[in-house]
């Protein structure tokens, strides 16, 4: 696949993915008629606080996969209009995985940086960050090499419930884990370059592909302290809604 921008109108609109195909085998039987993204937290769907928390950070577009009752994720968020934003939905006729799914998503995302997320986490994380970021990175010229030759941008989280997946060293790039190690936190902002090596339609996660980019050290991160939950199981569920109380 060419590391191409598609040939529509090039609008340097600030891009950001929700990743919303999974199954949600963890959280049946409440998945089996309702999709993971929709489940509510403080009674609002969770990819509904991800999505305001983007829109108030300056993504002006947004682009939503969808699998596993995608009709029904489909109908509710509409194209975005409730935000005043446009959302593009890219729709599986199955899960592709979390980097098969932003593969398929390509023609959409027409920034050489954006955004992607996890639609089944919940988190006070400031997406701004994010936001600044992805506009140094796209207006660096090519000549700062340091810069170009990163590939992605991870949040990490710090939280014993989950795997230690990553480490940063002390120029802030990240490592495989030791010493002090966190969790990717399914917040990153990544390059199109990226994901050149997939097909359009393969089925592929993620975690390869991180795994041997920060091999090369082209994978910078940062550390959050802010409240961060992924809901992956009825206990976190209940997490979320306790975590969160006053926030």
């Amino acid at each position: 696949m060419a590391d191409t921008v598609p040939n529509r109108v090039y609008l340097l609109m600030p891009q950001a993915m929700i990743l919303a195909a999974g199954r949600g085998e963890r959280l049946r039987p409440s998945t089996d008629r309702c999709p993971k993204p929709l489940l509510p937290v403080r009674g609002k769907p969770l990819i509904e606080w991800q999505i305001e928390g983007l829109v108030r950070a300056g993504f002006d577009e947004i682009v939503v996969n969808g699998a596993w009752l995608a009709e029904s994720l489909e109908a509710f968020l509409a194209q975005g209009q409730r935000w005043g934003i446009p959302l593009h939905w890219s729709r599986e006729a199955q899960a592709l995985g979390t980097a098969g799914g932003v593969v398929q998503a390509l023609p959409f995302l027409t920034d050489p940086v954006f955004a992607v997320v996890s639609a089944d986490i919940h988190t006070t994380y400031a997406y701004e960050l994010l936001r600044a970021r992805l506009e140094r990175w796209r207006d660096a010229p090519a000549t700062e090499g340091a810069d170009q030759s990163l590939q992605a941008h991870l949040v990490l989280v710090e939280d014993e419930r989950y795997p230690r997946d990553f480490s940063l060293d002390g120029e802030g790039r990240v490592t495989p884990p030791v010493g002090r190690a966190g969790t990717y936190g399914n917040i990153g902002l990544f390059r199109r370059s990226f994901f050149t090596s997939l097909r359009h339609g393969e089925n592929a996660d993620l975690g390869a592909l991180l795994r041997n980019a920060v091999s090369r050290r082209q994978v910078s991160g940062e550390w959050t302290a802010a409240p961060w939950i992924n809901v992956g199981t009825p206990a976190e569920w209940q997490r979320a809604e306790k975590l969160f109380e006053g926030v």
